[in-house]
C-alpha cells in the first residue's frame, strides 16, 4: 500500500500536470502592456550648453521652487555624470546624448574636422545639397548626414511609424540637426546676423509652417534688444568672483566687463540681432519658442508619444566671452531657472502633469578661466600653438625632410600624409611613434597618442579610455594630444572646453516625469547611457549605435 505522503505526492503531481492547472498559473503570470514600458504623451530632452554639474550646487540658493529644483525634488539625479570621450565640444555632445554612443562609433567627432578622404575641413551639420528655408543667407543649408548611427528621436519614429512627432529647437543650428536625428518632422534654429529668425532646411521642409512666419513677423524677438542687467541685486551673487576684472571679454565699446551691459552699439542696435545670443536672452528666446512650437505642433495632444529636443545654447556663449566664476555666468543661469519654469508649467497646461517625461543635461563642461586660476595659485596656464609650430616645423624638417608630411591639425590630433610616409619607406607606426615623443616635450602638453596605439589597444580607464572613445577610424587623425590640467589653447578671457579633463566632463544628469523615480546616485554614469535609458522606459529599440547601458535606478 502506498503511504500517506506517497498519495499526496501522486496527487500533487496529477493537479499540477492538468489542463486547467495549467492555464490558470499562465494566466497569473501574464504580463500586463503597461508593466512592459511607459507610454508618456511627450518625452522633453533638454541640453544646456557648457553647463558644469557645479552649476546646480553653486546656485542652489538663488533658483526658485519651479525648474531645477523642481526637476531634483521630484525626479531622479545623477550627480556622478560623465563625457567618456573626447573631444568634449558641441556637436559630439548633442550627438552622444541623443545617439547612445561615442564620437568613436556615430562619426561627428567635432564641431568641425578635417575630412581625410577629400582633404576639406568640414562642419558637423553642413550640406550644401538643401537650400536655406526662412532665409535667403545660407546658414539654413544643413542636414545630419554626416551622423552615422540613429538616435533615440530616430527609434521612437520609427516605432510610431512615424505618427509620433519630433521637433527640435536650439539658437546652434548643430543643437538642433543631430538632436532631432534623420527622422526628424522639423529641426529650427535662430539665424541672428540682421534678420533675428527661426530659420531651418530644405532637408525637413519646402517651406516654414505658418505658425513659425507669424512668429518671425510678430516682434517678439526685438522685445529682447534691451540692456542686459543682472535679474537680482548683484550684490546677491556672491557664488561668483569681483563684478570688475581682468578674465572677461567685453562687449563692442565697452571699456569694463561690468553690469549693467548696454552701449550704444550693443543691444539697441536694430540690425543686430547676433549679439542676443550672448546675453541670458538668448535662452527666454529659445524658451518662448519652445513654448509656441508645444502649442502650434499640437505636441503631447494624443496617446501616442512625441519628442521635444531643446538646446539652450546662451549658457555657452557666456561662459566663453565671461568665464566660468563670472557674475554673468550666475545671472544667465538664475534666469535660465525661470525660462524653465515657464516651460514646465507650458507643459503641466498642455500635456498635463504627470504625463510627460524630461531629461536635462549638458554637451560639455567647462574650464576655469586659466589666468584666474594661475592667480589663485593653481596650476594652469595657455598653450602657445605659434611656438609650437616654429619648433615642431623644425623637427618635421629634420626627421622626415619636410613639413608636408602633417597635412592637418585640429582638435588637437595630428593627421599626417600616409603617401609621403611610405615614399621615405617608413612603417606609419613608427613614424606616428617619433612625432608622439617629439611634442611629448613641449611645454603645457600632458600625454600624447598615436593612432596605432587606438587601433591595437582596448583602454577601459583613464585619459586613454576617453581619447579612444572619441576616436573613429575613417575620420579620426594619427596623433592625438592632451594639455596638461588647466592648460588651454585660447584667448586670456572667458572660459572654454574640448579636452578630457574632468572639468570638461563631469556635467549634470537629470531625469523628470512619468516613469523615472525619485532619487539620486553618485555611482558613475556616462553620456551615452541616456538613450538607452529613455528606450527602456518607452519600450522602444535602443538606436542602433547604442554603446551605453539602460540607468536601472532611474526606472520606475
Amino acid at each position: 500500500m502506498l503511504g500517506k505522503k506517497t498519495t499526496f505526492f501522486f496527487l500533487f503531481i496529477l493537479v499540477a500536470t492538468s489542463p486547467l492547472y495549467l492555464v490558470s498559473q499562465k494566466k497569473s503570470k501574464n504580463v500586463d502592456a503597461t508593466q512592459l514600458k511607459t507610454s508618456p504623451k511627450l518625452v522633453v530632452g533638454i541640453v544646456v550648453d557648457q553647463m558644469r554639474y557645479d552649476y546646480l550646487t553653486r546656485f542652489w540658493g538663488q533658483y526658485d521652487e519651479g525648474g531645477f529644483k523642481r526637476l531634483i525634488n521630484e525626479g531622479f539625479n545623477c550627480k556622478n555624470n560623465h563625457f567618456n570621450y573626447a573631444p568634449t565640444s558641441t556637436g559630439p555632445g548633442h550627438t552622444s546624448v541623443y545617439t547612445g554612443t561615442t564620437p568613436s562609433r556615430h562619426g561627428i567627432i567635432g564641431n568641425n574636422w578635417y575630412d581625410k578622404v577629400n582633404e576639406v575641413e568640414v562642419y558637423c551639420a553642413s550640406d550644401s545639397t538643401y537650400a536655406s528655408v526662412g532665409t535667403s543667407s545660407d546658414a539654413g543649408q544643413m542636414s545630419p548626414h554626416r551622423m552615422n548611427v540613429t538616435t533615440i528621436t530616430d527609434q521612437l519614429r520609427l516605432h510610431t511609424q512615424k505618427r509620433g512627432k519630433t521637433i527640435a529647437i536650439a539658437l546652434k543650428d548643430r543643437g538642433a540637426v543631430l538632436p532631432g536625428g534623420h527622422t526628424a518632422n522639423a529641426a529650427y534654429w535662430f539665424h541672428g546676423a540682421d534678420e533675428g529668425l527661426w530659420i531651418t532646411s530644405a532637408y525637413y521642409m519646402d517651406q516654414l509652417p505658418k505658425w513659425v512666419k507669424d512668429y518671425n513677423e510678430s516682434g517678439k524677438v526685438k522685445d529682447y534688444k534691451k540692456a542686459w542687467t543682472t535679474m537680482k541685486d548683484v550684490s546677491t551673487y556672491v557664488e561668483s568672483g569681483l563684478d570688475k576684472n581682468r578674465y572677461e571679454g567685453l562687449f563692442e565699446t565697452e571699456t569694463t566687463a561690468t553690469f549693467p551691459h548696454d552701449t550704444p552699439n550693443m543691444l539697441n542696435k536694430n540690425a543686430d540681432f547676433e549679439i542676443l545670443k550672448y546675453t541670458p536672452y538668448g535662452n527666454s528666446i529659445t524658451a518662448d519658442f519652445a513654448i509656441e512650437a508645444l502649442e502650434k505642433e499640437g505636441l503631447g495632444s494624443d496617446t501616442i508619444t512625441d519628442f521635444l529636443a531643446i538646446s539652450f545654447s546662451s549658457t555657452d556663449y557666456v561662459g566663453h566671452k565671461y568665464g566660468v566664476n563670472s557674475k554673468e555666468v550666475e545671472d544667465t543661469y538664475i534666469r535660465l531657472d525661470k525660462d524653465l519654469e515657464r516651460l514646465f508649467k507650458a507643459l503641466d497646461k498642455k500635456v498635463g502633469n504627470g504625463e510627460y517625461t524630461v531629461f536635462l543635461t549638458a554637451d560639455h563642461g567647462a574650464v576655469d578661466v586659466p589666468s584666474y586660476l594661475k592667480d589663485m595659485k593653481i596650476p594652469a596656464g595657455y598653450f602657445d600653438s605659434d611656438a609650437m609650430k616654429e619648433r615642431f616645423s623644425e623637427f618635421l624638417k629634420y626627421t622626415f625632410g619636410t613639413t608636408d608630411i602633417i597635412k592637418n591639425y585640429s582638435n588637437y590630433q595630428f593627421f599626417l600624409d600616409h603617401k609621403i610616409i611610405k615614399n621615405l619607406d617608413m612603417d606609419l607606426a613608427k613614424a606616428e611613434e617619433l612625432i608622439a615623443k617629439e611634442l611629448l616635450g613641449y611645454e603645457g602638453v600632458d600625454q600624447v597618442f598615436t593612432g596605432h596605439q587606438m587601433w591595437n589597444n582596448h583602454y577601459t580607464s583613464g585619459i586613454p579610455y576617453i581619447l579612444q572613445q572619441g576616436y573613429h577610424q575613417k575620420r579620426s587623425g594619427d596623433i592625438l594630444m592632451v594639455l596638461e590640467p588647466g592648460v588651454v589653447s585660447y584667448h586670456e578671457t572667458g572660459s572654454t572646453h574640448g579636452s578630457p579633463q574632468i572639468y570638461d566632463t563631469h556635467v549634470p544628469l537629470l531625469f523628470f516625469g512619468k516613469g523615472v523615480k525619485k532619487g539620486s546616485t553618485v555611482a558613475r554614469t556616462e553620456i551615452p547611457d541616456i538613450a538607452p535609458t529613455i528606450a527602456a522606459l518607452l519600450g522602444i529599440a535602443f538606436p542602433n549605435g547604442t554603446t551605453g547601458k539602460p540607468i536601472a535606478k532611474v526606472l520606475e
